[in-house]
C-alpha cells in the first residue's frame, strides 16, 4: 500500500494515453455505450458525446427499443442497437450485449439504467466479454465478484451508496475511509475503482492511490456522472490503458468543470456543457 499521490497534469505525462493518428474513424476506437432508460433517455446522449469528445471514432449505442429511434435522432454519429423493453429475465438484452460487445474495442455501462434484472444479465455477459470496460451506476448493483481473469481490468465507478452495495457495507463506512474501501473493492472485483466525492480518489488493487481535489462546485450536478463515464469510454476505445484512462478522465473532468467556473460561475452550468471543454484539453 503506498501513500496517496496528488493527481495533476504533470503528473500524468507518466500514464500517457494513446497518440493521435491520421487515419478513418476505424483507427481511433469502437465504442459501445450501454445507457439510458425511459425515464432518463439523456444519459445515453451525455456519455456518448462526452466519448466522442475525447476522441473515440466510432459509436454505438444500446438502448431500450421504445426510445431507440429518439436517441438516434438526437445523437446521428450513432448505430443505435434497441434492446427489448419487455424482457423480465434479461436473457435477450444480454445476448445482444454479448454480440456487440465482440464488435468494439470498449463498452462504456450503465450510466441513466433501470436498475433490473436486465443488468445482472448484461453486468455477467460484459464481464465474459474481451472489451475494455468501465461499468457506472446500475450495473454496479448488479455485479458480481470474478471467478477468472480477464484480458483487460475492468474500470468501476461508484458514488457512495454504490460501493457500498459493491462492499455490502454502509454508507457511513465509505464515509469514514474512501481509500480504503476504494482499495477493498479494487481487490474484490480485479478492477480499478474511482470513489466519486468532492475529493475523488482512483485506487487499484495493488494498494496504489491518486488523489483529485480540483474541478468546480457545479460538478455536482445531474448528468456530470454520465460525462465522466464517456470520457473513460472513449479513451479506452482509443486503446489507453485502464488505470490511465481513469486518471485522464478524472483529471478531464475536473479541469473542464473547473473551465466552465471561469466562464459561468461556480454553478449554474449544465451537464452538456461540460463535453465541449474537453477536446482543447486533451494533448496534442
Amino acid at each position: 500500500m503506498t501513500k496517496p499521490e496528488r493527481l495533476s497534469r504533470a503528473l500524468l505525462d507518466q500514464h500517457p494515453l494513446p497518440p493521435v493518428v491520421d487515419g478513418d474513424k476505424e483507427t481511433k476506437g469502437r465504442l459501445l455505450v450501454i445507457a439510458g432508460s425511459r425515464e432518463v433517455p439523456g444519459a445515453a446522449l451525455l456519455t456518448a458525446t462526452a466519448a466522442m469528445r475525447v476522441g473515440a471514432g466510432k459509436l454505438r449505442i444500446a438502448i431500450p427499443e421504445g426510445i431507440a429511434t429518439q436517441i438516434g435522432i438526437a445523437m446521428p454519429e450513432a448505430m443505435v442497437v434497441r434492446l427489448p423493453s419487455h424482457d423480465l429475465d434479461g436473457i435477450f438484452a444480454a445476448k445482444i450485449v454479448s454480440e456487440d460487445s465482440a464488435k468494439v474495442d470498449a463498452v462504456v455501462a450503465g450510466p441513466g439504467m433501470a436498475a433490473n434484472n436486465d443488468c445482472a444479465r448484461i453486468a455477467e455477459a460484459l464481464v465474459g466479454s474481451g472489451a475494455a470496460l468501465a461499468l457506472d451506476a446500475a450495473i454496479l448493483h448488479n455485479l458480481e465478484p470474478p471467478k477468472n481473469d480477464r484480458s483487460t481490468t475492468p474500470i468501476l465507478l461508484p458514488h457512495r451508496g454504490e460501493l457500498a452495495s459493491l462492499l455490502d457495507c454502509g454508507e457511513e463506512e465509505i464515509k469514514r475511509d474512501p481509500v480504503g474501501c476504494g482499495r477493498r473493492a479494487a481487490e474484490l472485483y480485479r478492477s480499478v475503482v474511482l470513489v466519486k466525492g468532492t475529493t475523488s480518489h482512483v485506487v487499484t488493487a495493488g494498494g496504489d492511490c491518486w488523489t483529485y481535489e480540483g474541478g468546480a462546485p457545479g460538478l455536482g450536478v445531474s448528468g456530470s456522472g454520465d460525462v465522466l463515464a464517456g470520457i473513460v469510454g472513449g479513451l479506452l476505445a482509443r486503446g489507453a490503458k485502464p488505470l490511465n484512462a481513469l486518471l485522464w478522465a478524472v483529471w478531464l473532468h475536473g479541469e473542464a468543470g473547473a473551465g466552465l467556473g471561469k466562464k459561468v460561475g461556480p454553478i449554474g452550468f449544465l451537464a452538456r456543457e461540460i463535453a465541449g471543454e474537453l477536446p482543447a484539453l486533451l494533448p496534442r
